[in-house]
């Protein structure tokens, strides 16, 4: 856990202007610290791979220790949470997102150990189609007592988060402004239920203008939290289009529910599916089968290993790992062997090929 001075460094760095934090990531793993960083000579930042000037010209400890110590103040007045992407309490999923928060806050009872999460976004212009479907997957879905996350937003988000609390699941609103406040105002009404059965989160400041692009940045970590994003109705453009895109960027399973063909609120989905960036969904058992939620065993024998094949170094470490699991989630295996999703994602691919594992839904892996 952060102590107090550490927490104001880590606070300054979240407000260098475009540094970011991708880029914050990778000077706190070559440093050692955020306190480290700002007591750096800029020479030896620039150093670190990926750091240019234009990211460190406004690194300035006063000014942004002076801003920190302002937002420092806010959060132990207000008994505001935190988690910080090399803490234990730092949602798993979100820690395999390179470009994930440095720290975000939260509040609420919100229990991150429970890892069955899914993402629902959607319209704000909910049809009647879409809010039947949408309480009538999350019912069923219950038995396995999912988290609900959505933005809070009209529509989809909030039909999906009510529907949760009504059937006492946890649900996360991830929000695009700081708790210091309630978008819409409307929604105010639930905020009470939902710290209840869950909470809220966010990486913005009680002092962070309301900016649109905020709800674009907020996306990632709505996509980031979840095992899969669950599209229920969308236009042709829209923030939950892009929360797809990047949970696909992510190898995070994306679903979209079908509609008409004429049906304007359908066609951001209908293209989704119709393009592969989205499996198609009429029931909650689609899901579970995909995500490999289901209670029943797999029924199919394993089959010796192929002698003799070919492997590359990290081929091996992949192998040796899952020979040691009956089956591991594309994330878990990337965690366990110290490297980036998307390479491990291209090494599985590889050792399918050569027939050494194959692919379960759900982006699990066995040996064969």
């Amino acid at each position: 856990m952060l102590s107090k001075n550490e927490l104001r460094y880590v606070l300054a760095l979240q407000r260098v202007p475009n540094l970011g934090d991708t880029s914050a990531k990778k000077l706190i793993a070559q440093i050692g610290s955020a306190e480290g960083i700002f007591k750096e000579k800029k020479s030896n930042l620039l150093k670190v791979d990926g750091i240019g000037g234009f990211k460190l010209k406004d690194l300035s400890e006063k000014i942004q220790l002076d801003e920190a110590d302002e937002e420092l103040f806010f959060i132990e007045s207000n008994q505001i949470d935190f988690s910080y992407f090399q803490d234990s309490n730092y949602p798993e999923k979100l820690k395999h997102c390179l470009d994930g928060p440095i720290l975000f806050f939260q509040k609420g009872n919100i229990n991150f150990q429970n890892k069955k999460i899914l993402s629902i976004v959607g319209t704000r212009k909910i049809t009647s189609y879409g809010t039947r479907f949408c309480e009538q997957l999350i019912e069923e879905l219950s038995p396995v007592n999912p988290v609900i996350v959505s933005g809070f937003a009209y529509g989809v988000d909030i039909t999906a988060q009510k529907k949760a609390i009504d059937l006492g699941l946890q649900t996360i609103g991830c929000l695009a402004h700081g708790l210091n406040q309630v978008y819409p105002k409307t929604h105010k009404k639930y905020v009470a239920k939902i710290e209840e059965h869950g909470g809220f989160i966010t990486e913005f400041w009680s002092n962070d203008s309301f900016d649109r692009t905020n709800f674009l940045k907020r996306n990632r970590i709505i996509a980031g939290l979840s095992e899969a994003t669950i599209v229920i109705e969308s236009g042709e453009k829209g923030g939950s289009l892009v929360t797809a895109d990047i949970a696909n960027s992510y190898h995070r399973e994306v679903f979209a529910v079908p509609g008409r063909i004429t049906d304007s609120q359908s066609s951001g989905c209908n293209t989704l599916i119709k393009t592969n960036q989205a499996r198609l969904l009429t029931e909650a058992a689609d899901i579970l089968y995909m995500l490999g939620w289901k209670t029943t065993r797999d029924i199919v024998k394993p089959q010796q290993t192929t002698l003799f094949v070919d492997l590359t170094e990290e081929e091996e470490k992949v192998v040796a790992y899952l020979k040691s699991k009956e089956k591991e989630l594309l994330d878990d295996i990337a965690l366990a062997n110290k490297m980036p999703t998307h390479r491990a994602a291209s090494l599985l691919l590889s050792l399918e090929l050569k027939g050494v594992i194959r692919p379960l839904p759900g982006k699990l892996f066995q040996i064969i």
